[in-house]
Formats: C-alpha cells, sequence, structure tokens
C-alpha cells in the first residue's frame, strides 16, 4: 500500500462555478461541501495491526442503514454511525485519537495543493470512438466502418485477442485520484471549499463522497 501525504478528509461535490480571483481573473472551481463526520474511528499502529493509518467515519445515518459488524464497530468507538470509513495510511499517526473531529481549517489553508479521489460519472456500455477516443471512418456512401472497432488481431498469428486490447465495454465508475489541485478558497460559514478544476464524480446530493 501507498503512503498518504497526510490525513485527509471526506466531503460531497455540490457542483461547479466560475470563481473570480481578487485581480480579476476567472477560474474554474468545484465546490465541495461537508456534511457531518470526517470524524476519527481507529487508530491503527505497528504494534496492533502492523502498520499505521487512521480511520475515519463521514455523513451521519440512521442506525438501521448499517450492518450489524458496521454497527458495532462504530459503536466501539463511541461515536454517531457514518455511512462511509476511510482510511488513511501515514508514517507516524501521533496526535490522533478516536473520535477526535477533523477540521478542514486546520487541516489545509488556501493555495495548498491537494489530490482529490472520488469515483468516475458511469457511462454504461460504450463504443471504442467514446471509451478510447478512436478515430472513424469514412461516413460516405458506402462505407462499412463508420464507427466500427476495425481489426482486432491477425489470424494464425498470434490467433488470439491479446489480452488488454482496447474495445468496447462499461465505461466510467471506476475510482480516479486527481493530484496537485489548488484550493482557491474556504468558506467557513457556509462549510464548503473550492477547488480549482474538475473533480471526479457528478453534483448531487447522495451517499457519494470525494476524498481531499
Amino acid at each position: 500500500m501507498s503512503m498518504e501525504a497526510g490525513i485527509g478528509v471526506m466531503g460531497t461535490k455540490l457542483g461547479m462555478m466560475t470563481y473570480f480571483e481578487p485581480e480579476g481573473k476567472v477560474v474554474p472551481v468545484t465546490v465541495v461541501g461537508f456534511k457531518e463526520g470526517n470524524i476519527v474511528t481507529q487508530v491503527k499502529t505497528e504494534a496492533t495491526d502492523g502498520y499505521n493509518a487512521v480511520q475515519v467515519g463521514y455523513r451521519r445515518v440512521r442506525d438501521r442503514k448499517l450492518t450489524k459488524p458496521e454497527l458495532g464497530h462504530i459503536q466501539k468507538a463511541g461515536i454517531i454511525p457514518m455511512r462511509h470509513l476511510q482510511e488513511f495510511r501515514l508514517q507516524s499517526v501521533e496526535g490522533f485519537e478516536p473520535t477526535q473531529r477533523l477540521v478542514l481549517e486546520d487541516l489545509f489553508k488556501e493555495g495548498d495543493l491537494v489530490d482529490v479521489s472520488g469515483t468516475t460519472i458511469g457511462k454504461g456500455f460504450q463504443g471504442g470512438i467514446k471509451r478510447h477516443h478512436f478515430k472513424r471512418g469514412p461516413m460516405s456512401h458506402g462505407s462499412k466502418s463508420h464507427r466500427a472497432l476495425g481489426s482486432i488481431g491477425a489470424g494464425t498469428t498470434p490467433g488470439h485477442v491479446y489480452k488488454g486490447k482496447k474495445m468496447p465495454g462499461r465505461m466510467g465508475g471506476t475510482k480516479r485520484k486527481i493530484r496537485k489541485l489548488k484550493i482557491v478558497k474556504i468558506d467557513t460559514d457556509l462549510g464548503v471549499v473550492m477547488i480549482k478544476g474538475a473533480v471526479p464524480w457528478k453534483a448531487r446530493k447522495s451517499s457519494t463522497h470525494n476524498t481531499c
């Protein structure tokens, strides 16, 4: 497993907007809001688990929304029921303890560069042109390969399709991480943070979350 640069927080993507910097420059930003949560649920150490990590819970839900093992794990920590649990593997876990609430303003400042991970929008089953940006064939009369995939390999040699061949299939719905995005604005009154550029997932009120 890879080490994280530091502890992170979870949020909900609210949408995108245009932000005007003090010098008048127009910047596209993604607005990320924060619901109740971002509480440390478990601290793992090399002595107890073989590695150092901090588990964080996000988004309060009703007890019946969780399974009994999940509910038991949460109750053992002595915190409210949480929908999402995310583990951050760190070099050192000093300063973290269960039930500790992570405050965004203490972890990040305006101008910081952060890594944002989330689930991309599911596109369903798509062809090679949309999924892998293949070029299409002639659209004139008589052409039989307008948007067809084309050859997928030779016949006798090798006699089969190589693994990893780019072909039509299900597109999106995978976890992606975008690195070094700039925090443009932190609004403590509204409880939102504006991040320059686009981040994975679509803006809607759902259980899906992004991790900064």
